[in-house]
């Protein structure tokens, strides 16, 4: 789900000089006490979807190389080594040799080998494990072990995503504890504690509450700089922001514009603002909920989806949820990547005709206001996470404006789990929902195109264009000189299609307590290297939680 060259984006700071790109050396200890808006639901990496559950996984487990802070996905000597020291290319350049760092261990003490990079493949690989990966690693027809530091991984074909597939896609897994589980039994049991060969160890996962991971004092890499890092689970926002001033937290993103001036006046918080790599969207489902086999009664008529984008104004609504800190999406992607034509056409906001259209299908406007088509009304109901505050108030903005256009909308405000569930059977007539873009656009064809319909696939809402298929793939496999013009035409037939409302790709705002020295993020992580963030003053710890082996 990687790929592509992006552009590197800074982040900029308001009423603070200091710099959080700069590695600090501050004395090692404390605790870093972080926000999380949700539990992460599952920390085994090909079922970790959430945001949090990817911050915390990628502490505790290792990449063979990761992707570097400059995103710069094509040029090897970018990527952060991790589990390889050292890798080489076969002469045809259809094959990559791995070698293993030999120090490199897993919690447990037990040495990491070839043999566990093969398991990670081959489980991710397998059908029956209905992984988020199983796009990302098609490409890769094999993996071999000649001998136990080394994993050889064979392609199919020579696409500009090898090495990134290989080296940056899965996190390595312990064939030791896994391997006796047969795959179809990972969804219908909990997957064991986590043992990673990451720079953190998990010690205590409270569901609900909070995550704490702890230093791994002999970790190959270097024992981190902090002793421990906390995820506290805080889901309404107004209660993380008093915990943020009263210094109980140290680190909270998700701030909303309305919160600046009040965190600013704080004088043991900075305040950050940052690209993102999100894009929220109104999801429509183009299947019966009550007979997958069927077009939904309303949004599989592509003209209605069409008209129902013509009758926003989604410059009006970002502006009223995020003030200056979003923008419109031109697509399924964000503007981070150079493949992303910002001035890509969109359905326009026209009332006038929308309102045509919605004539001329029938629904017309009754004594009350609302459409109709015969006794059927126009009317269906909207899936929102409770924990976000954006897609809670962009909701009711929905609701209002649709209203005005003869539609009636009902708020049905959910858990993510609850939400997550409810759009994987498919149960649902359309969905809030925000889709965060790792270092490739390859995420994409996950998301919207065929491969990523059934199986636990995330196209919830069964969009099909084998137009847009083919052309997505053509702009994934294509040159840096000619990808933004293929994926302009990729995204021009989603576009059209509707199968979405794109309505605000946001800018990040961070609350920070002055105490937290950070190191270098990464545009699509801030956490890329939370192993060096250190704290300068430890927030009344009597002493260091006690030492790992």
């Amino acid at each position: 789900m990687r790929g592509i060259t992006v552009t590197v984006l800074a982040i900029f700071f308001l009423g603070c000089s200091e710099s959080p790109l700069r590695n600090h050396n501050s004395a090692r200890g404390g605790t870093l006490v972080i926000s999380a808006p949700e539990d992460p639901g599952s920390l085994f990496p090909p079922f970790a979807e959430s945001v949090t559950a990817k911050q915390i996984s990628e502490q505790v487990y290792d990449y063979l190389a990761d992707v570097g802070p400059t995103m710069e996905t094509r040029n090897e000597k970018d990527y952060r080594r991790e589990l390889a020291d050292s890798w080489q290319w076969s002469s045809d350049s259809l094959s990559i040799a791995f070698h293993l760092d030999p120090r490199a261990k897993w919690h447990d003490g037990i040495k990491v080998t070839a043999m566990d990079v093969r398991f990670t493949f081959d489980l991710n690989k397998n059908p029956a494990l209905a992984g988020r990966y199983t796009s990302s690693l098609k490409n890769i027809d094999s993996v071999t072990t000649p001998d136990a530091a080394t994993a050889v991984f064979w392609f199919h074909s020579r696409l500009p995503t090898r090495f990134l597939d290989a080296a940056a896609q899965l996190l390595i897994l312990p064939a030791h504890q896994l391997s006796g589980i047969r795959p179809e039994k990972f969804r219908d049991t909990t997957p064991p504690p986590p043992i990673g060969s990451g720079r953190f160890r998990l010690r205590r996962w409270d569901r609900g509450t909070s995550v704490e991971i702890v230093a791994d004092t002999g970790n190959y890499r270097e024992r981190p700089h902090l002793d421990r890092v906390v995820w506290s689970i805080a889901p309404d926002l107004a209660t993380s922001v008093t915990r943020l001033k009263l210094n109980e937290i140290d680190f909270l993103d998700g701030l909303r514009p309305d919160n600046m001036a009040e965190a600013a006046r704080s004088p043991n918080l900075r305040i950050m603002t940052a690209p993102t790599m999100d894009y929220a969207f109104l999801r429509f489902n183009l299947r019966d909920p009550a007979m997958r086999g069927r077009p939904h009664p309303l949004f599989g008529d592509r003209q209605l989806r069409r008209a129902i984008t013509m009758s926003l104004d989604r410059q009006t609504l970002l502006r009223s949820v995020l003030d200056t800190f979003a923008v419109v999406p031109s697509g399924p992607t964000v503007r981070a990547f150079t493949s992303t034509d910002p001035e890509l056409a969109q359905i326009p906001f026209d009332s006038v005709r929308a309102a045509a259209i919605l004539d001329s299908l029938g629904w017309v406007r009754r004594a009350d206001g609302l459409r109709a088509k015969g006794r059927q009304e126009l009317a269906f109901t909207v899936l929102v996470p409770s924990f976000s505050p954006n897609r809670v108030r962009m909701g009711v903005l929905l609701q209002e404006k649709l209203r005005q256009a003869g539609m009636r909308v009902t708020i049905d405000k959910l858990e993510r789990a609850a939400q997550v569930a409810k759009e994987s059977k498919g149960d649902f007539d359309a969905s809030l929902d925000n889709w965060s873009m790792p270092s490739s656009p390859d995420a994409t064809r996950d998301a919207w195109t065929t491969t990523g319909v059934g199986n636990h696939g995330v196209n919830y809402g069964y969009y099909i264009n084998p137009l847009f298929d083919a052309l997505l793939d053509t702009a994934l496999a294509s040159d840096p000189e000619h990808a933004r013009q293929r994926f302009t035409a990729a995204y021009s037939v989603i576009n059209d299609d509707a199968p979405a409302i794109w309505l605000y790709e946001p800018r990040k705002i961070i609350g920070v307590n002055r105490r937290v020295k950070m190191a270098q993020t990464r545009p699509d992580a801030w956490w890329f290297s939370l192993s060096d963030w250190s704290v300068s003053a430890p927030r009344g710890e009597s002493q260091r939680p006690p030492e790992s082996r």
